[in-house]
Protein backbone atom coordinates (compact mmCIF):
# COMPACT_ATOMS: atom_id res chain seq x y z
CA UNK A 1 0.00 0.00 0.00
CA UNK A 2 1.25 3.46 -0.87
CA UNK A 3 -0.24 6.95 -0.71
CA UNK A 4 -0.62 9.59 -3.42
CA UNK A 5 -2.05 13.08 -3.71
CA UNK A 6 -4.63 12.87 -6.49
CA UNK A 7 -5.26 15.86 -8.78
CA UNK A 8 -8.98 15.15 -9.08
CA UNK A 9 -11.53 12.66 -7.83
CA UNK A 10 -14.75 12.83 -9.89
CA UNK A 11 -14.95 11.70 -13.51
CA UNK A 12 -17.11 13.44 -16.10
CA UNK A 13 -19.86 10.96 -15.20
CA UNK A 14 -19.51 11.66 -11.44
CA UNK A 15 -17.73 8.40 -10.68
CA UNK A 16 -14.84 8.13 -8.24
CA UNK A 17 -12.20 5.56 -7.38
CA UNK A 18 -10.60 6.08 -3.99
CA UNK A 19 -8.09 3.28 -4.43
CA UNK A 20 -6.20 1.80 -7.35
CA UNK A 21 -5.39 -1.90 -7.47
CA UNK A 22 -7.07 -4.68 -5.54
CA UNK A 23 -6.44 -7.34 -2.90
CA UNK A 24 -9.50 -9.49 -3.62
CA UNK A 25 -7.58 -11.80 -5.94
CA UNK A 26 -10.41 -12.63 -8.37
CA UNK A 27 -8.83 -14.78 -11.04
CA UNK A 28 -10.67 -13.12 -13.95
CA UNK A 29 -10.21 -9.42 -13.03
CA UNK A 30 -10.20 -7.20 -16.12
CA UNK A 31 -8.59 -4.36 -14.16
CA UNK A 32 -5.31 -6.29 -14.31
CA UNK A 33 -5.16 -5.71 -18.06
CA UNK A 34 -2.04 -3.90 -19.21
CA UNK A 35 -4.13 -1.33 -21.09
CA UNK A 36 -4.83 0.39 -17.76
CA UNK A 37 -1.14 1.15 -17.34
CA UNK A 38 -0.55 0.23 -13.72
CA UNK A 39 2.89 1.58 -12.73
CA UNK A 40 3.01 -0.69 -9.67
CA UNK A 41 2.02 -4.21 -8.62
CA UNK A 42 -1.73 -4.71 -8.72
CA UNK A 43 -1.84 -5.77 -5.05
CA UNK A 44 0.19 -2.72 -3.98
CA UNK A 45 -2.85 -0.55 -3.36
CA UNK A 46 -2.59 3.08 -4.36
CA UNK A 47 -4.48 5.20 -1.82
CA UNK A 48 -5.76 8.61 -2.85
CA UNK A 49 -5.40 10.04 0.62
CA UNK A 50 -6.70 13.49 -0.29
CA UNK A 51 -9.88 12.05 -1.86
CA UNK A 52 -12.28 13.40 0.82
CA UNK A 53 -10.93 16.92 0.47
CA UNK A 54 -11.18 16.75 -3.33
CA UNK A 55 -14.69 15.33 -3.14
CA UNK A 56 -15.91 18.05 -0.80
CA UNK A 57 -14.55 20.71 -3.14
CA UNK A 58 -16.23 19.04 -6.12
CA UNK A 59 -19.60 18.67 -4.38
CA UNK A 60 -19.60 22.27 -3.19
CA UNK A 61 -18.95 23.49 -6.73
CA UNK A 62 -21.86 21.61 -8.36
CA UNK A 63 -24.90 23.67 -9.27
CA UNK A 64 -27.35 20.86 -8.51
CA UNK A 65 -27.16 17.47 -6.77
CA UNK A 66 -26.68 14.22 -8.67
CA UNK A 67 -25.75 10.60 -8.14
CA UNK A 68 -22.11 9.92 -7.18
CA UNK A 69 -20.83 6.47 -8.10
CA UNK A 70 -17.94 4.43 -6.78
CA UNK A 71 -16.61 0.93 -7.45
CA UNK A 72 -16.57 0.80 -11.24
CA UNK A 73 -12.81 0.22 -11.51
CA UNK A 74 -11.76 -0.45 -7.92
CA UNK A 75 -13.80 -1.88 -5.08
CA UNK A 76 -14.30 0.77 -2.38
CA UNK A 77 -14.33 -1.90 0.33
CA UNK A 78 -10.87 -3.40 -0.04
CA UNK A 79 -9.04 -4.73 3.01
CA UNK A 80 -7.33 -1.31 3.33
CA UNK A 81 -10.68 0.37 3.91
CA UNK A 82 -10.88 -1.25 7.34
CA UNK A 83 -7.90 0.85 8.45
CA UNK A 84 -8.29 3.96 6.35
CA UNK A 85 -12.04 4.60 6.14
CA UNK A 86 -11.81 6.72 2.98
CA UNK A 87 -15.08 5.35 1.65
CA UNK A 88 -16.92 6.16 4.86
CA UNK A 89 -15.54 9.69 4.95
CA UNK A 90 -16.71 10.24 1.37
CA UNK A 91 -20.17 8.85 2.16
CA UNK A 92 -20.38 11.30 5.05
CA UNK A 93 -19.72 14.16 2.61
CA UNK A 94 -22.28 12.86 0.14
CA UNK A 95 -24.83 12.74 2.93
CA UNK A 96 -23.92 16.21 4.23
CA UNK A 97 -24.23 17.89 0.85
CA UNK A 98 -27.46 16.16 -0.19
CA UNK A 99 -26.19 14.04 -3.08
CA UNK A 100 -27.14 10.48 -3.97
CA UNK A 101 -24.76 7.54 -4.17
CA UNK A 102 -24.42 4.18 -5.83
CA UNK A 103 -21.76 1.78 -4.55
CA UNK A 104 -20.49 -1.27 -6.43
CA UNK A 105 -18.71 -3.93 -4.36
CA UNK A 106 -18.14 -7.62 -3.67
CA UNK A 107 -17.47 -7.12 0.01
CA UNK A 108 -19.59 -7.50 3.12
CA UNK A 109 -17.48 -4.69 4.62
CA UNK A 110 -20.15 -2.40 3.24
CA UNK A 111 -22.30 -3.45 6.20
CA UNK A 112 -20.22 -1.12 8.36
CA UNK A 113 -21.66 1.85 6.47
CA UNK A 114 -25.31 0.84 6.32
CA UNK A 115 -26.20 3.68 8.69
CA UNK A 116 -24.89 6.24 6.20
CA UNK A 117 -26.39 4.51 3.17
CA UNK A 118 -29.77 4.34 4.88
CA UNK A 119 -29.55 8.03 5.80
CA UNK A 120 -28.60 9.02 2.23
CA UNK A 121 -31.43 6.89 0.85
CA UNK A 122 -33.93 8.61 3.12
CA UNK A 123 -32.72 12.04 1.99
CA UNK A 124 -32.18 11.33 -1.70
CA UNK A 125 -31.18 7.93 -3.11
CA UNK A 126 -28.60 5.23 -2.34
CA UNK A 127 -28.17 2.06 -4.37
CA UNK A 128 -25.93 -0.91 -3.53
CA UNK A 129 -24.58 -2.85 -6.51
CA UNK A 130 -23.31 -6.34 -5.70
CA UNK A 131 -21.45 -8.68 -8.04
CA UNK A 132 -22.55 -12.32 -7.92
CA UNK A 133 -20.86 -14.85 -10.20
CA UNK A 134 -20.59 -18.23 -8.49
CA UNK A 135 -23.36 -19.87 -6.45
CA UNK A 136 -21.21 -22.77 -5.24
CA UNK A 137 -19.30 -21.56 -2.19
CA UNK A 138 -16.32 -23.85 -2.71
CA UNK A 139 -15.86 -22.75 -6.30
CA UNK A 140 -16.39 -19.14 -5.25
CA UNK A 141 -13.46 -19.38 -2.83
CA UNK A 142 -11.25 -20.44 -5.75
CA UNK A 143 -12.29 -17.86 -8.36
CA UNK A 144 -12.76 -14.99 -5.86
CA UNK A 145 -10.41 -16.05 -3.04
CA UNK A 146 -9.90 -12.99 -0.84
CA UNK A 147 -13.36 -11.47 -0.77
CA UNK A 148 -16.75 -12.23 0.77
CA UNK A 149 -18.34 -15.40 -0.57
CA UNK A 150 -21.51 -15.29 -2.63
CA UNK A 151 -23.59 -16.30 0.39
CA UNK A 152 -22.12 -13.45 2.42
CA UNK A 153 -22.88 -10.99 -0.38
CA UNK A 154 -26.43 -12.34 -0.56
CA UNK A 155 -26.78 -11.59 3.15
CA UNK A 156 -25.74 -7.99 2.41
CA UNK A 157 -28.52 -7.80 -0.17
CA UNK A 158 -31.00 -9.09 2.41
CA UNK A 159 -29.86 -6.46 4.88
CA UNK A 160 -30.33 -3.76 2.25
CA UNK A 161 -33.86 -5.03 1.66
CA UNK A 162 -34.59 -4.79 5.39
CA UNK A 163 -33.37 -1.18 5.42
CA UNK A 164 -35.19 -0.19 2.25
CA UNK A 165 -31.98 0.38 0.27
CA UNK A 166 -32.44 -0.63 -3.39
CA UNK A 167 -29.99 -3.08 -4.93
CA UNK A 168 -28.72 -4.07 -8.36
CA UNK A 169 -26.78 -7.28 -9.06
CA UNK A 170 -23.98 -7.70 -11.60
CA UNK A 171 -24.22 -11.20 -13.07
CA UNK A 172 -20.77 -11.06 -14.60
CA UNK A 173 -18.50 -12.64 -15.59
CA UNK A 174 -19.63 -16.20 -16.24
CA UNK A 175 -16.61 -18.46 -16.78
CA UNK A 176 -16.85 -21.03 -19.58
CA UNK A 177 -16.48 -24.65 -18.38
CA UNK A 178 -16.50 -23.50 -14.72
CA UNK A 179 -19.70 -21.77 -13.64
CA UNK A 180 -21.62 -21.57 -16.93
CA UNK A 181 -24.23 -24.07 -15.76
CA UNK A 182 -27.97 -23.94 -15.29
CA UNK A 183 -27.52 -24.78 -11.62
CA UNK A 184 -25.22 -21.79 -11.10
CA UNK A 185 -27.40 -19.29 -12.93
CA UNK A 186 -30.62 -20.46 -11.26
CA UNK A 187 -28.93 -20.34 -7.84
CA UNK A 188 -27.81 -16.73 -8.29
CA UNK A 189 -31.17 -15.70 -9.72
CA UNK A 190 -32.93 -17.24 -6.74
CA UNK A 191 -30.77 -15.10 -4.46
CA UNK A 192 -31.88 -12.08 -6.50
CA UNK A 193 -35.51 -13.07 -6.09
CA UNK A 194 -35.20 -13.50 -2.32
CA UNK A 195 -33.34 -10.20 -1.98
CA UNK A 196 -35.89 -8.31 -4.06
CA UNK A 197 -33.31 -6.63 -6.29
CA UNK A 198 -34.31 -3.82 -8.63
CA UNK A 199 -32.35 -5.11 -11.58
CA UNK A 200 -29.61 -7.42 -12.85
CA UNK A 201 -26.80 -6.25 -15.11
CA UNK A 202 -25.80 -9.00 -17.53
CA UNK A 203 -23.78 -8.57 -20.70
CA UNK A 204 -24.20 -12.18 -21.76
CA UNK A 205 -22.82 -15.47 -20.51
CA UNK A 206 -19.06 -15.37 -20.77
CA UNK A 207 -16.02 -13.28 -19.93
CA UNK A 208 -13.43 -11.09 -21.57
CA UNK A 209 -9.67 -11.62 -21.54
CA UNK A 210 -6.89 -9.38 -22.73
CA UNK A 211 -3.17 -8.94 -22.15
CA UNK A 212 -2.30 -9.01 -18.46
CA UNK A 213 -5.68 -10.34 -17.41
CA UNK A 214 -5.41 -13.42 -19.66
CA UNK A 215 -2.02 -14.49 -18.32
CA UNK A 216 -3.16 -14.17 -14.69
CA UNK A 217 -6.34 -16.12 -15.40
CA UNK A 218 -4.49 -18.93 -17.16
CA UNK A 219 -1.99 -19.27 -14.32
CA UNK A 220 -4.93 -19.67 -11.93
CA UNK A 221 -6.47 -22.33 -14.18
CA UNK A 222 -3.17 -24.24 -14.19
CA UNK A 223 -3.10 -24.18 -10.37
CA UNK A 224 -6.67 -25.17 -9.72
CA UNK A 225 -7.97 -26.83 -12.90
CA UNK A 226 -5.11 -28.62 -14.70
CA UNK A 227 -5.76 -28.98 -18.41
CA UNK A 228 -8.51 -26.38 -18.59
CA UNK A 229 -6.22 -23.68 -19.99
CA UNK A 230 -5.55 -25.86 -23.02
CA UNK A 231 -9.29 -26.25 -23.55
CA UNK A 232 -9.67 -22.46 -23.48
CA UNK A 233 -6.88 -21.98 -25.99
CA UNK A 234 -8.29 -24.62 -28.32
CA UNK A 235 -11.79 -23.13 -28.09
CA UNK A 236 -11.08 -19.40 -28.10
CA UNK A 237 -7.49 -18.77 -29.17
CA UNK A 238 -6.64 -15.18 -28.19
CA UNK A 239 -10.20 -13.85 -28.49
CA UNK A 240 -11.21 -10.93 -26.34
CA UNK A 241 -14.79 -12.16 -25.85
CA UNK A 242 -15.14 -15.74 -24.61
CA UNK A 243 -18.78 -16.74 -24.92
CA UNK A 244 -20.01 -19.79 -23.05
CA UNK A 245 -21.12 -22.71 -25.23
CA UNK A 246 -24.27 -22.63 -23.09
CA UNK A 247 -24.90 -18.95 -23.79
CA UNK A 248 -28.28 -19.32 -25.45
CA UNK A 249 -29.94 -21.56 -22.86
CA UNK A 250 -28.52 -19.59 -19.93
CA UNK A 251 -29.72 -16.28 -21.36
CA UNK A 252 -33.19 -17.75 -21.80
CA UNK A 253 -33.24 -18.64 -18.09
CA UNK A 254 -32.03 -15.15 -17.24
CA UNK A 255 -34.63 -13.36 -19.38
CA UNK A 256 -37.50 -15.58 -18.23
CA UNK A 257 -36.68 -15.01 -14.56
CA UNK A 258 -36.32 -11.25 -14.98
CA UNK A 259 -39.65 -11.06 -16.80
CA UNK A 260 -41.37 -13.21 -14.18
CA UNK A 261 -40.22 -11.05 -11.25
CA UNK A 262 -40.16 -7.67 -12.95
CA UNK A 263 -36.42 -7.10 -12.72
CA UNK A 264 -34.74 -4.51 -14.91
CA UNK A 265 -32.73 -6.75 -17.20
CA UNK A 266 -30.86 -4.67 -19.79
CA UNK A 267 -27.66 -2.78 -19.02
CA UNK A 268 -29.13 0.44 -20.44
CA UNK A 269 -32.20 0.21 -18.20
CA UNK A 270 -30.11 -0.52 -15.12
CA UNK A 271 -27.59 2.24 -15.81
CA UNK A 272 -30.37 4.76 -16.40
CA UNK A 273 -31.80 3.85 -13.00
CA UNK A 274 -28.41 4.11 -11.30
CA UNK A 275 -27.70 7.55 -12.73
CA UNK A 276 -31.16 9.01 -12.14
CA UNK A 277 -31.23 11.45 -9.25
CA UNK A 278 -34.75 11.90 -7.80
CA UNK A 279 -36.34 14.85 -9.57
CA UNK A 280 -38.11 16.17 -6.48
CA UNK A 281 -34.77 16.69 -4.72
CA UNK A 282 -33.36 18.58 -7.69
CA UNK A 283 -36.36 20.90 -7.54
CA UNK A 284 -35.99 21.40 -3.79
CA UNK A 285 -32.30 22.16 -4.17
CA UNK A 286 -32.90 24.75 -6.88
CA UNK A 287 -35.69 26.33 -4.79
CA UNK A 288 -33.33 26.62 -1.82
CA UNK A 289 -30.85 28.50 -3.98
Amino acid sequence: MHFVQAKGILSAGNGMNLYRGCTHGCIYCDSRSTCYGFPHDFEDIEVKENAPRLLEKALRSKRKPCMIGTGAMCDPYLHAEEQLGLTRRCLELIERYGFGVTVQTKSARILRDMDLLQSINRQTKAVVQMTLTTFDENLCRIVEPNVSTTRERFEVLLRCRELGIPTVVWLSPILPFLNDTEENIRGILQYCVEAGVKGIICFGMGLTLREGDREYYYRALDRHFPGLKERYIQTYGNSYELESPNWKSLMEIFRETCAQYGFMSTPDECFAYLHAFPEKYIQLSLFDL
